[in-house]
């Protein structure tokens, strides 16, 4: 059948090489127009499995939760970092790419109810402030101008001259207004700091705790999903947006980005990343070794071109039959790359062994189909078998690899048996003179024949050396480990993590009811993993009653303040007249003071300026003095008009972050320790769902991933194994020659696993590929062994067929390592594993299969007389 298959393609070679082309066009349309990559690692999973029916259902309630841009603020001062917020957060709304953006510590609701979440103790301090502060507070807010203040401050000089601390903290405030004074009268704008005036010289306002360095806001992007960065555009906008606010570094305020979007976006730009160079880098390695395993230029050319249509036709049916691909999935390019060629390899090397003995090109072309026709369909079929055993498993990300990769061994044997024929043709290579076989390993063909027992028991030792390692093995599900830790997304993640306040990696846990989350709260907090619960229970403040008491008693002290009776504006006259009069009281007073006081002096003499200054600087003075004044005047207005905080009279932006519209209540799961930790996260996810098994979040992810995974390597293992060995034992009906074909692959399987778990280089969602991709390549070695020793090859180092292996080896070698230089952790890991899985399946191939094997069973030929 091959024969007749070959024999049409050698009649009809254009008809061959057009519709290949054609079908190579659809392929490379098909992938410019419609490739995408989805970078979230939870979609390489079903969407049946239990914990990502969990997941979904939480992001069906809480929809804000999915797909945030979480922008992170740093700053000298927490002031300024709140303002650099307030500011972003208000340039962000109702912009086109976002469609909602706040601030989780920032809502008018808490700056209304703030004093209720400060503990007793702080409240009654913060309030007790604010009414010793009544004597200096109402008469500003009765007068707000330079005479009020004149006549504020030389009324306080007296008292505050009997106490030693009091007239401390006097001087004080009489220095900040020289400075305000000072600033103005030299042209520059600046304005009193009331809170910090007012609270003795610390950081924090009257009405708020000492405010830390950091703000985030968090925005839901509008998302391009058709595009290979569905967030770029809205990330952009962000940062564009920053900067026009005036968030950057020379103003020595900070952003970082993070959150699904960024994380996604830049880890497919890691991925991406100097791609173009290292294809076209691998390209040329494989074509110097096809060089050197062909040496012919035409040949090389067929070869190649087969190989590249073959991958184009691939990626589009890929595209065609599962749309985007994933993570895992898109390595279907290397391993094409590393699988086709071997076929591409094997019938070139044949056919040039082939035409040295029979100059004719197209029986030579034939004889090698009739040759390796053979080895390659049962080496197709088993790798078509192996692929998709990973179909049924809920591990979609290696089950769309199986399928593409299945349909690839489809297309590239289809290829080598067609277009390769018909390109060879077309190109007509010159004649072969040389010898293909390499005579001179024969000598270590004759070493293992004679030293079997010898390369089996070492085998056998070093595979139990190895044990160790093998036991250790484990599965690093977590997908931060999987990203390049130095992008600003990664990295923003990490320092989140730092903090437990903070920390990402949380478990959303959702009830159906208010009463049924509180009794499950109460579960979760009495779990050693478990360091705090988020819920809507922790917006409402405890101890009401009696700060409410505390608050209300400021308020009747503060009426006057609050509620002032403003007196009529000073003429400038009437400014100028005081700030005189002020002058000279106060450096009379000066005078009679019992120590010297520079403050009040420094103070005369700036009032007896601006009394000689125009009236715009006054003017100037005046709200660089008061503008701070009014408006700390309305905070301390907002915070003493707190009312009781309940479920029910949260705003409904607040409550609906924790509470849905059907009525499902939010519990939010804090682990103690390091949070991105996997050892971590697990015993926090298990632990939390024992207690509501429909929990979901990263912790989760990491856990169960980690078991589906495994799960499903161990079923698609099961099912390759015996598939292949049901082929195996039908092609070749005897059960010792499948054993001795699938025995060394399995322990070159286990010899990969040690040593990698001994270089430290674990096992991850990326690299994971290598088991079946390596498993192919073994079957497809060691078929080809078997069946030249069934048919009498002797030598087999020596022949046309190890050099064929070699160097298509060498070629999967390169398509592999190529992966290892990628600045991407996933990627670098995955090329790292294939090339360990490699070493040892060639080992195997070279090495430990003819010794397992022995002299074959039929009357021996060289590998120089194999047909």
């Amino acid at each position: 059948m091959l024969e007749k298959l070959v024999a049409f393609c050698l009649r009809w070679p254009w008809t061959v090489v057009f519709l290949t082309l054609a079908l190579t066009g659809g392929g490379v349309f098909l992938t410019v127009d419609r490739f995408q990559i989805d970078t979230d690692t939870a979609h390489l999973f079903s969407a049946d499995i239990p914990w990502r029916k969990n997941e979904a259902a939480m992001y069906r309630a809480f929809p804000a939760l999915e797909d945030i841009i979480v922008a992170v603020i740093d700053a000298p001062t927490g002031e300024e970092a709140d303002d650099a917020a307030r500011r972003l957060n208000d340039a962000l709304q109702n912009r086109p790419l976002i469609s909602r953006s706040w601030r989780p510590d920032d809502h008018e609701f808490f700056r209304k109810n703030g004093l209720l979440y400060l503990p007793t103790a702080e409240v009654e301090k913060t309030v007790g402030m604010m009414m010793g502060q009544r004597d200096v507070l109402t008469p500003l807010a009765e007068d707000p101008s330079l005479r009020g203040l004149s006549n504020v401050l030389l009324g306080n000089l007296k008292s505050a001259s009997v106490s030693e601390r009091i007239f401390t903290r006097y001087l004080a405030g009489l220095d900040e207004f020289s400075r305000v004074f000072e600033e103005t009268l030299a042209g520059r704008s600046t304005e009193v700091d009331w809170g910090k005036l007012l609270s003795g010289g610390g950081s924090a306002g009257p009405t708020t705790p000492a405010l830390e360095k950091r703000r985030m806001v968090l925005i839901k992007p509008v998302i391009d999903y058709s595009a290979l960065q569905p967030g770029a555009d809205a990330i952009e906008l962000v940062r564009s947006t920053a900067a026009d606010v005036g968030i950057t570094k020379d103003k020595g305020v900070t952003l970082r980005l993070t959150g699904q979007v960024p994380l996604a976006d830049e880890e497919f730009a890691t991925i991406s990343e100097n791609m173009a160079l290292n294809t076209t880098a691998t390209l040329v390695v494989v074509t110097l070794i096809l060089f050197a395993a062909l040496r012919s230029p035409k040949l090389i050319l067929a070869v190649l071109i087969t190989l590249l249509a073959g991958l184009a036709i691939t990626s589009g049916l890929g595209i065609l039959l599962i749309g985007r691909f994933n993570m895992i999935s898109v390595a279907f390019a290397a391993l094409f790359i590393g699988l086709g060629v071997d076929f591409g390899i094997q019938f070139a090397t044949r056919y040039r062994e082939e035409r040295h003995t029979d100059n004719d090109l197209e029986r030579a072309i034939m004889a090698a189909t009739r040759g390796i026709g053979g080895s390659l369909t049962l080496a197709a079929v088993s790798l078509l078998a192996g692929f998709f055993c990973f179909l049924p498993t809920p591990f979609l990300g290696v089950s769309e690899l199986g399928l593409i990769a299945g349909i690839g061994m489809i297309v590239a044997y289809l290829a080598t048996l067609t277009f390769l024929p018909a390109a060879i043709k077309l190109m007509r290579p010159r004649p072969e003179h040389v010898p293909i076989a390499t005579a001179s390993l024969a000598a270590v063909d004759h070493w293992i024949e004679g030293h079997r027992k010898l390369v089996l028991i070492l085998t056998a030792l070093a595979v139990l050396a190895g044990t160790p390692f093998l036991l250790r093995l484990h599965f690093d599900s977590n997908p931060m480990n999987l990203r390049n830790q130095q992008v600003e997304s990664v990295a923003t993640f990490l320092d989140l993590s730092k903090d437990p306040r903070t920390a990402p990696n949380k478990i959303e846990v959702l009830a159906p009811s208010l009463e049924a989350a509180r009794e499950l709260e109460k579960k979760l907090l009495a779990l050693p993993e478990v360091d705090h619960i988020d819920s809507i229970d922790s917006l409402i403040p405890k101890d009401q009653d009696e700060k409410l008491a505390l608050i209300e008693r400021a308020r009747s002290e503060l009426r006057g303040a609050l509620e002032p009776r403003k007196k009529p504006a000073p003429t400038e006259a009437e400014t100028v007249k005081a700030l005189t009069a002020a002058t000279k009281a106060l450096r009379g007073a000066v005078k009679s003071l019992k120590k010297p006081a520079p403050a009040v002096a420094r103070f005369a003499d700036n009032l007896d300026a601006l009394a000689k200054a125009s009236p715009e600087i006054r003017a100037r003075a005046r709200a660089a003095i008061f503008d701070g004044f009014e408006k700390m005047l309305g905070e301390i207005r907002q915070a003493l008009g707190a009312e009781r905080v309940t479920p029910e009279s949260l705003p409904q932006d607040l409550r609906g972050d924790w509470i849905s519209n059907t009525g499902l209540v939010r519990l939010e799961v804090t682990p103690k320790g390091d949070s991105n930790d996997r050892i971590v996260m697990t015993k926090f996810a298990d632990a939390v769902m024992a207690v509501a098994p429909d929990a979901s979040g990263p912790p989760i992810i990491v856990s169960e991933a980690s078991r589906t995974v495994t799960k499903a390597f161990l079923q698609a293992g099961f099912y390759a194994l015996v598939s292949i060995f049901i082929i195996l034992a039908v092609a070749l009906r005897n059960p010792i020659d499948v054993a001795l074909t699938l025995g060394p692959l399995v322990l070159a399987g286990i010899m990969s696993l040690q040593a990698a778990e001994a270089l430290g280089v674990s096992l991850n969602f990326a690299n994971i590929i290598a088991l079946p991709l390596m498993f192919g390549v073994g079957v497809a070695f060691h078929i080809y062994y078997v069946i030249a020793w069934r048919a009498g090859m002797v030598d087999m180092l020596a022949s046309s067929l190890t050099r064929a292996i070699f160097f298509s080896s060498l070629t999967t070698g390169t398509a592999f390592g190529s992966l290892f230089m990628s600045s991407h952790p996933g990627t670098a890991s995955m090329g790292e594993f294939l090339v360990i899985s490699l070493f040892f399946t060639l080992l195997a191939a070279f090495i430990i299969v003819p010794a397992f094997l022995g002299p074959p069973r039929v009357p021996a030929r060289k590998a120089s007389d194999a047909t």
